[in-house]
């Protein structure tokens, strides 16, 4: 007998989602860096455990939303939570209990799903500090299962995963067994250029940028040509994405080519070019291209 479940992840920015959805899918289907607030669409990794699949939402990190943009991922964060089987609400284990683990709590609170506490980066934590974050929220949260895990590593991935598959409802799949995700590849293409932004830029480039796909053309020779734009909101920023003589792009671009082509199985063109929009954060199209709501 099959079975198959929505499970909502949930948790404050950076602590840890998409590493942990990529662990329990067993393959990348979300992007990730150090930075806070990577993840802004709702993405689903697929997971599948003997005969479960576990539709794992990947949701933005809940916090005090200002722009439109920040309302539209906490929204984007509740909305995913809505009927799911299960919430996931996890918990950066070194950083503790603070304003933005407060506001997902309460939150949680507010929900009438069934929750599990996962306690992530607990290789950072002291054995004594971690027990005691563990019963602070587990007294609060009342979940049915707590897991102490490393989504970095893997460790205790495995048993929340075996949890989870035995949590979900008897039912047919709704999705092949080879399908890892339930976004398109012109949206995976341009989160993953949109991660080595993130990831080679670091603090340099600030929050406001964004990466839209403007063209995807199939070729003769079985290659696939993208070209996509990079928005920032400010002149002076333009120097720090292309570098000097355009060094960092083309770095940008070859390391996301890459990343690409592996995804789709087959060559990538990618052109990249660098556009200044100081109101790229209120153009609709931005919204649409990863799934947000507009009008928050």
């Amino acid at each position: 007998m099959t079975s198959c479940g929505l499970v909502a992840v949930l948790g404050a920015p950076n602590a840890g989602k998409s590493t942990l959805v990529n662990a329990l899918v067993g393959q990348k289907v979300a992007i990730t860096s150090p930075k806070a607030q990577t993840t802004r669409a709702r993405l689903m990794g697929i997971a599948i455990h003997d005969q479960a699949q576990i539709l794992l939402l990947d949701t933005p990190g809940i916090f005090a939303p200002g722009r439109r943009l920040d309302r539209a991922m906490v929204k984007a964060a509740w909305d995913g939570a809505e009927d799911a089987d299960r919430l996931v609400v996890i918990v950066d284990a070194a950083a503790g209990i603070g304003k933005r683990v407060e506001m997902l709590v309460e939150g949680v609170l507010e929900r009438k799903e069934p929750r599990i506490l996962v306690l992530n980066k607990v290789d950072l934590v002291k054995k004594a500090k971690l027990l005691e974050l563990a019963q602070a929220l587990s007294e609060r949260l009342e979940p049915e299962a707590v897991f102490f895990v490393s989504a970095t590593s893997g460790d205790g991935v495995a048993d929340l995963k075996q949890h989870l598959a035995d949590a979900m409802p008897e039912g047919p799949w709704h999705f092949p067994e080879d399908q890892l995700s339930d976004a398109t590849d012109r949206m995976i293409a341009a989160e993953f250029t949109r991660e080595q932004l993130y990831n080679q830029l670091h603090q340099e480039l600030p929050y406001a940028s964004t990466v839209v796909t403007e063209k995807w053309e199939e070729r003769k020779d079985g290659s696939t040509a993208i070209h996509q734009q990079i928005r920032i909101a400010r002149d002076s920023q333009k120097g720090i994405v292309l570098g000097k003589g355009g060094s960092k792009l083309k770095a940008i671009g070859e390391r996301a080519r890459a990343e690409i082509a592996e995804h789709l199985g087959r060559p990538v063109h990618l052109f990249l070019h660098v556009k200044v929009d100081p109101k790229w954060d209120e153009d609709r199209e931005v919204y649409d291209e990863v799934g947000l709501d507009w009008k928050v």
